[in-house]
């Protein structure tokens, strides 16, 4: 059960280490923080893989201007937001994001 996060950087061919993600979950019509990382040398957030997440939407962020502009460079997104449904809270989820300057991809499956 939990999440497991992992950025790469599209534009130089390696992990994204620190950026910042943020996990929000769907609440009558709100959505509400549940989680802040930094993504580590890795790319990968692993505080959220232990962790047991109901059912429902959410939605994980990544900071990608923030990421960019450090390397400096020019971001077309500010923020990358990847939605998203848990259906079983037993279940262990993978999101990867390849982030580059004008463009993004996300892959959403499960680890089981």
């Amino acid at each position: 059960m939990g999440i497991a996060v992992q950025a790469l950087d599209g534009v130089y061919g390696r992990p994204a280490a620190s950026v910042h993600v943020r996990l929000e979950h769907a609440d009558n019509g709100q959505w509400l923080t549940v989680a802040k990382a930094e993504t580590d040398r890795e790319g990968r957030v692993r505080e959220w893989r232990g962790n047991r997440f109901d059912r429902g939407l959410y939605r994980v962020g990544f900071e990608s201007d923030r990421y960019f502009v450090g390397l400096g460079l020019s971001a077309a997104y500010p923020e990358i937001v990847v939605m998203f449904r848990i259906q079983d809270e037993v279940v262990s989820y993978q999101i990867q994001v390849l982030l580059s300057t004008f463009s993004y991809s996300a892959y959403f499956g499960s680890l089981s």
